[in-house]
């Protein structure tokens, strides 16, 4: 099971790569494009904005599942220790219920775009997908933040 949660980590990771390596070129192609020869590329905000949310939110349970949040240490002496593992099982319940509440209004936001065909403005893309993605994203989230850490994302590749 840990070999296929790791090949599943890797492609999603690979996805990743690819989706910012494509929103960079798309905005130095605009840029050009808008800058020296007055025609941007038509639909190139659309795209972008379908981009940041799709690295966003595919990242979301992989960074989640590291620990690799964001965390302020100034009480870090007083709350990890022991007699504080109460406080550090109630933040982690509160970040899992938080991710939750999200995923399930995003199923809500997924349910209202079906009905009323939300899509971007320029390429008429449906919003739906990307709200289900955000669902689903956030609902693994939660799942990660109650599971035991995975290795950290930087951490260096066993080999053998």
């Amino acid at each position: 099971m840990h070999a296929f949660l790791q090949r599943i980590r890797k492609g999603i990771e690979r996805f990743l790569m690819g989706a910012l390596l494509a929103m960079v070129f798309l905005t130095f192609a605009d840029v050009i494009g808008r800058r020296f020869f007055g025609t941007p590329i038509y639909g190139a905000h659309d795209v972008t904005e379908h981009l940041m949310a799709l690295i966003v939110f595919s990242s979301l349970p992989l960074l989640t599942s590291a620990r690799g949040h964001l965390v302020v240490d100034l009480f870090d002496r007083f709350v990890m220790s022991n007699t504080m593992r109460w406080w550090r099982g109630l933040t982690t319940l509160l970040v899992a219920v938080i991710l939750a509440l999200i995923g399930y209004q995003f199923i809500f936001a997924t349910l209202d775009a079906i009905q009323i065909k939300e899509v971007s403005q320029a390429l008429l893309i449906p919003r739906s997908y990307f709200y289900a993605l955000i669902s689903l994203s956030c609902f693994a989230s939660a799942i990660a933040a109650l599971l035991p850490p995975s290795a950290p994302l930087n951490a260096p590749e066993d080999n053998t």
